[in-house]
C-alpha cells in the first residue's frame, strides 16, 4: 500500500528584488480568512475566480513601470515591460515574471475551454491566457486588475 503524498507546504518562486530563485510558503488560508483580507470584488474574483467587467479594472490602462503582484499574497507576477493594450479591456501581458510563480489550470466554465492562470504560491485566481499576444511568445496573459497589485521600480 503506497502512503499519501502530503501537499508541498514550500515552493521555489522567483524574487524580482533579490534577483534570485527562493523557496517560500505556500499561503493557505480559509475562505473565511480571505475574505477578511480582501475587499468583496477582490476576493470575488481572486478567491471565487470571478472576472471584472472590460474597461473597468484599475490597471487596464496604467502605464507604471515596476512589478505587477497578487492581491493575495505578494507573489511578484509580471513585470511592466511585458504589458501591452490588447484591446479587451483587461491588462495583458506577453510573459510572466518567471514560469515558476504561476500555474496553469483548463477551464471549462461557460462552455468555454480556456487556460486559466492562478498564483503559484496562493491560488488566486488571475485571469487567462491565450495564443494571441505579440511576438516573441505570442502569448497574451489576460489578468483581472482586482487579483494584482503595483509595486513600483
Amino acid at each position: 500500500m503506497m502512503a499519501e503524498t502530503a501537499p508541498r507546504r514550500t515552493i521555489p518562486l522567483f524574487n524580482a528584488r533579490k534577483g534570485r530563485i527562493e523557496q517560500v510558503e505556500r499561503v493557505v488560508k480559509s475562505d473565511e480568512e480571505w475574505e477578511a483580507l480582501l475587499t468583496p470584488e477582490q476576493y470575488r474574483i481572486a478567491r471565487k475566480k470571478g472576472t471584472e467587467p472590460p474597461f473597468t479594472g484599475k490597471y487596464h490602462n496604467f502605464h507604471g513601470k515596476g512589478i505587477y503582484c497578487c492581491v493575495c499574497c505578494g507573489t511578484d507576477l509580471f513585470r511592466s515591460e511585458t504589458k501591452f493594450d490588447s484591446g479587451t479591456g483587461w491588462p495583458s501581458f506577453s510573459a510572466p515574471l518567471s514560469d515558476l510563480n504561476i500555474r496553469t489550470a483548463n477551464d471549462t466554465t461557460y462552455g468555454l475551454v480556456r487556460v486559466e492562470v492562478l498564483c503559484a504560491r496562493c491560488d488566486a485566481h488571475l485571469g487567462h491566457v491565450f495564443d494571441d499576444g505579440p511576438p516573441p511568445t505570442h502569448r497574451r496573459f489576460c489578468m483581472n486588475s482586482a487579483s494584482l497589485t503595483f509595486r513600483s521600480d
